[in-house]
Formats: C-alpha cells, structure tokens, sequence
C-alpha cells in the first residue's frame, strides 16, 4: 500500500501545479485536494454527521474517522479552500476492489465540481493501485449525489431497502476499472 500512497502523491503533486478549470461548471477552481491528516478528522467528522448522517446515529465520529485517516488501506482526501476543509472524501482499498466510504463537500461550496474533483481523483488512485472496481453506496434520496456518480460512470447495481438502521434504502453502485474477465 506504501507504493500506491507514493503513486498517488505523484498524481497530486501533478495536478497541484496545473491551473485548475471546471469547464462543466465554468468556473475556476480555488480548491486544493490533498491528503487529509490527523487535525482533520473532527472537521470531518462533524460534516458527515451533519450533511451525511442527518438524522441517522453518529457513527463516523472523530474517533472513527481518525482511525481512517491513519489507515494505510484508505486514502483521505481532503478538499481544502485556504486552510479550511471545504469537502472531503474516503476510500478504502482492498485487494480488488476499492469502496468510496463517505463524500461531502460543505453546502457553501457546492456546485463548483469540488466532489467530481475528489472523486475523479480517487478514481485514477484506484486505476494506479490496479483494482478492478470502485463500490458505493448513497442514500436513495439523494439526487444529486446519483447524477454526480452516473455522470461519473458509476452504475446502479441494488436497491437495498432499510440499509440505514432498517429506515432508509440505498442505492449501491459500482464503476468497473478494468474488465476482470480479461485478467489473465
């Protein structure tokens, strides 16, 4: 894992000194993506509960999501306007596949293409690592998040009904990286 975080850095350094444009969104991006460390992770923590947890139990604390944060198996990628935390996001890596744990930009900047950013960023990491796929799930209400992924190649794989805390159904879905069939 030690040679994907140096790989992905490399990716990051890259895109750091490029000027950065959304042209979907035409505007210029004023954001900075880079690695999430320690002192992030009550920020973090209380977004998800906030944008990501409403209304469910508290589960990404600051605690958890520390302990994420450390994990040589997850990249967190933090979304940075100045030094404040504007968004951020979770993967964790297994031995094929990757699963986006938690994305949330705060509500002031949204519309600016900051989660496609992450995302996008996180996919070309996972291409890097070699996994074949990237999973996820998001809250079956949540529209914007499902154009965000299916404009991003995502696909819809299950409806699971009651997947938070028996009341709320989700939408798992998946982007394949590479066509596993063809692996020798």
């Amino acid at each position: 894992m030690q040679v994907l975080h140096e790989k992905q850095l490399g990716v990051l350094r890259e895109s750091k000194h490029r000027a950065c444009f959304d042209p979907a969104m035409n505007v210029p991006c004023s954001v900075l993506l880079r690695p999430a460390g320690i002192a992030d992770a009550l920020a973090m923590a209380q977004m998800s509960r906030q944008w990501i947890e409403s209304g469910l139990a508290w589960r990404y604390t600051p605690a958890r999501m520390a302990g994420l944060i450390a994990d040589r198996e997850t990249v967190a990628l933090g979304a940075y306007e100045g030094p404040r935390l504007a968004g951020f996001a979770v993967m964790q890596f297994g031995d094929a596949h990757a699963h986006l744990t938690l994305l949330c930009v705060q509500p002031a900047h949204r519309r600016r293409g900051i989660a496609r950013r992450q995302v996008q960023w996180l996919m070309a990491s996972a291409r890097v690592a070699g996994m074949e796929s990237i999973r996820l799930e998001l809250r079956s209400d949540n529209a914007a998040a499902l154009d965000l992924y299916n404009g991003l190649g995502f696909r819809e794989t299950q409806l699971a009904p009651g997947y938070y805390e028996g009341r709320i159904a989700a939408r798992r879905m998946a982007l394949a990286l590479r066509d596993a069939a063809a692996e020798p």
